[in-house]
């Protein structure tokens, strides 16, 4: 604990708390927001010239890329490391992250759309 102050819970036990390291699935988030951010970019290019695209409000383009993601695209691309399978509960909760930024991704092309026109 030299050279720096002792956490409260380093000095209840009386010794250093060892710093674990990062799993790999966490340091990889840039990437994951990367493609979030390319897909979006996409997704806006496609719905200009095939509105069709934009069926139930970006919903469809938000399960789409879930999909793609969940099942592992970004591993088999080599841009992500592979994931353990998750249980419905999680991967739920991650489509549902996704139809919801695809929703946003919706929204904010349609408003900006508005802006420029």
């Amino acid at each position: 604990m030299e050279g720096r102050r002792a956490l409260p819970a380093e000095a209840l036990n009386g010794h250093e708390l060892a710093v674990l390291p990062k799993p790999a699935a966490q340091t990889h988030w840039s990437v994951d927001w990367s493609v979030d951010a390319l897909a979006g970019a996409a997704y806006g290019a496609v719905a200009e010239f095939y509105p069709a695209a934009t069926a139930k409000d970006g919903a469809g383009f938000g399960f789409t890329l879930g999909s793609l993601k969940q099942d592992g695209a970004l591993a088999a691309l080599g841009l992500a490391p592979a994931t353990a399978p998750h249980n419905i509960r999680e991967r739920t909760r991650e489509m549902t992250k996704h139809v919801v930024f695809g929703m946003v991704t919706e929204t904010v092309r349609r408003v900006v759309r508005r802006i420029l026109a």
